[in-house]
């Protein structure tokens, strides 16, 4: 995260004595990345943090993938599927590998319990659909177009406005920044950064919970399930401040980097992490040579997958995409516009499309679930007219 923030009360110093009300003290919790050498926040509890009434072991969450599965550009049909589960339960594991898994949810229900993965952080985009993210930080309010990046570690819960919502949910092994070259070297962002600090939205709200019952956390840890119970609510913070915690920012504020000639993909690069990075295709004007080829020329990825998630169905260069395709182009063989797509292209000045963007570095394995959506005569798009 580029930035400090605070909410909340806090003593004067980290680690000295913080009284509540009634003369106790609040319970100092630190949490932080890389050790001690990373970034972190300082949470004050009023209870003990450490403290569980109990826990429960809830199996695996390991995805299930197909092996063996044939090399071929696949198209996979989100709107074949039907709301199901909350914003936890109701995620579909549809493609992965050691570093990453993607995920579909098309959540209807609202959560009852706490969630919180201890083996990486979360990115969420919002298709559709408004809500908040109550945290332990606080309050963070999102809406259509946002991305959620949830840091490892942070207990939380969606809790949706009108449901149901389309999200799509990237559990990462590591963690999910802003790419290095878009930083100087105090963390601020350059001037040619395709977004600013004033796009990104924090928690704005602590909302401190003294209360006393049951309450359940679902943690995830080694892909094991274990569901945690407490006696006091999770979300008892009375301040914190610091580096480490859940923001927002929204597709629709990326700023398009545009040439005289067509830019590669990296130019739409939104997100660095372990193992994959996530790109953001916007509305722009297009390249402004006079005999300028406005879509993406064929290439090959050598060493990479390319999923794209379809927020509309105005992408340029794709023949057949509806809103909510997703396309999986894997190494090993080329991918580009297919026949007819660069003629009608020429001359264009602008493009619609809204898409969000995987590439990974270690090939993507896939579940059965993604497969039972697939468009099999996607391969055959590419043969002419």
């Amino acid at each position: 995260m580029p930035r400090y923030h605070r909410l909340g009360q806090l003593p004067p110093k980290r680690h000295i004595v913080f009284r509540k009300p009634d003369g106790g003290l609040y319970y100092e919790q630190v949490l932080g990345v890389h050790g001690f050498s990373g970034i972190q926040s300082i949470t004050y509890h009023i209870n003990m943090p450490t403290r569980v009434a109990g826990w429960e072991p809830k199996g695996s969450l390991k995805p299930q993938w197909v092996e063996h599965e044939p090399l071929r550009h696949r198209h996979f049909k989100t709107r074949q599927l039907k709301p199901c589960g909350d914003p936890i339960n109701g995620r579909i594991a549809q493609m992965g590998n050691e570093d990453v898994v993607w995920h579909f949810c098309w959540a209807q229900d609202q959560m009852d319990y706490f969630w919180k993965n201890a083996d990486g952080d979360e990115l969420i985009f919002v298709h559709d659909g408004s809500g908040v993210l109550e945290s332990m930080y606080g309050l963070l309010r999102y809406k259509p177009g946002d991305y959620l990046v949830i840091p490892r570690g942070t207990t939380y819960r969606l809790v949706m406005d009108d449901p149901p919502t389309r999200m799509i949910v990237i559990q990462a092994r590591g963690h999910i920044e802003i790419p290095r070259r878009y930083r100087n070297e105090y963390g601020q962002l350059l001037e040619h950064a395709p977004f600013m600090e004033r796009d990104i939205r924090p928690p704005d709200e602590l909302v401190t919970h003294d209360e006393k019952g049951e309450f359940k956390v679902l943690v995830k840890a080694g892909n094991e399930l274990t569901e945690y119970t407490y006696d006091y609510h999770p979300f008892d913070v009375v301040g914190w401040d610091g580096y480490v915690y859940p923001w927002a920012f929204n597709i629709n504020d990326f700023s398009p980097i545009t040439g005289k000639l067509h830019m590669p993909p990296p130019i739409h690069q939104t997100f660095h992490a372990d193992g994959f990075v996530i790109c953001s295709f916007c509305p722009r004007m297009l390249d402004y040579h006079p005999e300028a080829v406005p879509v993406p020329y064929v290439h090959s990825n050598i060493d990479s997958d390319e999923v794209l998630y379809y927020c509309n169905d105005k992408f340029g260069s794709r023949k057949g995409i509806e809103e909510g395709s997703i396309t999986l182009h894997p190494t090993g063989i080329p991918h580009g516009p297919q026949p007819g797509v660069v003629e009608a292209s020429l001359g264009a000045t602008k493009t619609e499309e809204l898409a969000v963007m995987m590439d990974t570095y270690r090939p993507l394995k896939l579940t059965k679930d993604v497969l039972a959506i697939e468009d099999e005569s996607y391969w055959k798009s590419w043969k002419p007219d």
